[in-house]
């Protein structure tokens, strides 16, 4: 018999563990990012940064011959702690933060972990999919915050959402599925290029699927479900 998972709110923080601990990695990894030109930091991306199956061992770019990485399975992990710079950072975390904050204190930090790093490592997968040979990596923590963001809209359809290039507000749930369509329509068109939408597609989907399957909605059934 299934019992609640969720229970209710009895000391919220702005910053519970996983999260505070989230930015705190990402940061850290910024600051050892810069300058870009760096021995540290051409190391962090060589071994670290997501590189594709089957990338060619130099690729010609404005500056010249360029040598690419080689996949390595932990990249699907530690891309997510790199980004290209400060502007790519400070949104990623700054979006972790302001729906990831509810999400930890609602559902606790295990869960909250568990979710996070399953969209990014399912971001990833998805990525490789679809960049097989190609000779540039993916860095940002974009998968694990779609997947996020997915989840709050789930959670929390209604709440309202304010966005400074909009002079009204917009529900969560709306906001959620704009997102998921640009990314598929960024994906097949190339919109924005230079953007992973596929990873951010992916860590939606991966979101999605292991919410289902905490809510007790796909053939394999957890030990508790989560109502909502």
């Amino acid at each position: 018999m299934y019992s609640n998972s969720i229970r209710p709110v009895t000391n919220f923080s702005v910053f519970p563990p996983v999260l505070k601990n989230l930015l705190i990695i990402n940061g850290l990894f910024f600051l050892a990012q810069n300058p870009a030109d760096s021995p540290i930091a051409m190391f962090l991306r060589e071994w670290f940064a997501l590189w594709p199956i089957g990338a060619p061992d130099q690729i010609l770019t404005s500056q010249g011959l360029r040598a690419t990485g080689d996949f390595w399975p932990w990249q699907l992990v530690t891309y997510g702690f790199l980004h290209g710079d400060f502007t790519h950072i400070l949104f990623n975390m700054f979006a972790l933060w302001m729906f990831g904050v509810q999400l930890e204190n609602a559902w606790g930090s295990r869960r909250f972990a568990i979710f996070y790093f399953v969209c990014v490592v399912g971001a990833g997968l998805i990525q490789l999919m679809t960049s097989y040979g190609m000779g540039y990596y993916t860095v940002g923590a974009s998968g694990g915050v779609y997947g996020i963001l997915l989840a709050f809209g789930m959670m929390f359809p209604n709440n309202e959402i304010f966005l400074l290039f909009l002079p009204f507000p917009i529900k969560a749930k709306w906001f959620v599925l704009g997102l998921g369509l640009f990314a598929i329509f960024g994906g097949f068109t190339g919109a924005a290029s230079g953007t992973a939408h596929f990873a951010h597609l992916g860590g939606m989907v991966f979101g999605f699927i292991l919410m289902q399957y905490w809510r007790g909605k796909l053939p394999i059934k957890p030990e508790r479900r989560m109502l909502f």
